[in-house]
């Protein structure tokens, strides 16, 4: 069988052992795997958790081949996605169901020997969500990538009635615009460097969308909004945006961190005290919000019809991810 693997060396597909699957475990045959922003951001040498080299992809959705002799949940033919972490079931985190966080996390395609973009892979059977029928693969590989800020969302206590500003235009900052419209918030403005990522983040329902390397960024986005900012969304996590959060942001607000930080920050810390404001760290998310995103996705409050922009067969690796990391692209995704 075929897998990619990332390295120093760039993107390459290799031939590799099919992986048998243990007595709790899943194989599955991938149908569709998304190419994510923390894989062009390893591959740059920009992520924190990732190390060279490793088998990228976590944004997966593919047909059970084969079941463990003690698997329960699933059955052979039925089409599921991935929730990648890994955790061990055993810390106190995950005894108190906050396996996002468990003490020794591991993370399928990004921290572990296996990744969805290969022909095949096994996972352990409750990191298996089965996918609804009325869901085809191109939408089904949003599921996951959706879960996260449906997630962020429940940590911000919610945007119903709220002015919400989300920093960035990509995957997840189109995605939490879509949830935030979803769930009632009161209006959303966009922040977004290029005017393309500006003009794609109207187009997908921003009431607003203003120019993020503007000197006048955080005025630009109050006047937009009317007001200060609720909760305010950072998709970018750079030093550059958490300074404009933190501008923009009504005094007792909420600043949530959705992106993976490429590097540490400096917050002013008089100011965090004195506006009484929250920064919440949003790390991926729990088997609900996976519920919650195919629920979004089935009714149509979700529309992510236009997000993919690029679809690559597997043997062509390299370029799809140099297509994600061009800044052309929403969503490109690989189908074996």
């Amino acid at each position: 069988m075929r897998r990619v693997i990332v390295s120093n060396d760039g993107v390459s597909v290799v031939s590799a052992e099919a992986p048998a699957p243990g007595p709790n475990e899943v194989l599955v045959r991938t149908a569709v795997a998304g190419v994510c922003g923390s894989d062009t951001h390893a591959l740059a040498g920009l992520h924190p958790f990732i190390e060279l080299p490793y088998a990228p992809g976590h944004e997966v959705c593919g047909t059970v081949e084969q079941v463990g002799p003690a698997v329960t949940t699933v059955v052979v033919g039925q089409r599921v996605t991935l929730e990648p972490f890994l955790p061990c079931w055993e810390c106190k985190q995950c005894v108190a169901g906050r396996q996002n966080v468990c003490e020794r996390l591991r993370f399928f395609g990004c921290a572990h020997d296996q990744g969805g973009m290969a022909d095949l892979f096994t996972v352990d059977e409750r990191r298996q969500h089965v996918v609804p029928d009325g869901l085809d693969w191109r939408t089904a590989a949003f599921i996951e990538p959706l879960s996260t800020p449906v997630h962020a969302v429940g940590l911000a206590g919610g945007v119903r009635d709220r002015a919400v500003a989300i920093l960035g235009a990509g995957t997840i900052g189109i995605l939490t615009l879509q949830v935030a419209r979803a769930y009632g918030a009161r209006r959303v403005v966009v922040t977004a460097r290029s005017a393309a990522s500006r003009k794609r983040a109207l187009a997908f329902g921003a009431d607003a969308a203003v120019d993020a390397t503007a000197p006048s960024c955080v005025d630009d986005v109050r006047a937009a909004l009317g007001e200060s900012a609720d909760v305010v969304f950072d998709c970018v996590a750079e030093q550059s945006t958490t300074d404009q959060a933190l501008g923009m942001v009504l005094k007792g607000g909420t600043v949530v961190v959705v992106g993976v930080p490429p590097a540490d920050v400096t917050i002013p810390l008089p100011l965090i005290q004195d506006a009484q404001l929250r920064i919440q760290g949003s790390a991926t998310y729990l088997p609900p919000d996976f519920t919650e995103s195919m629920r979004l996705l089935q009714s149509g409050d979700v529309d992510v019809s236009a997000m993919v922009t690029a679809v690559h067969p597997l043997d062509a690796a390299a370029a799809a991810f140099a297509d994600a990391a061009s800044g052309r692209h929403l969503k490109v995704l690989l189908t074996p």
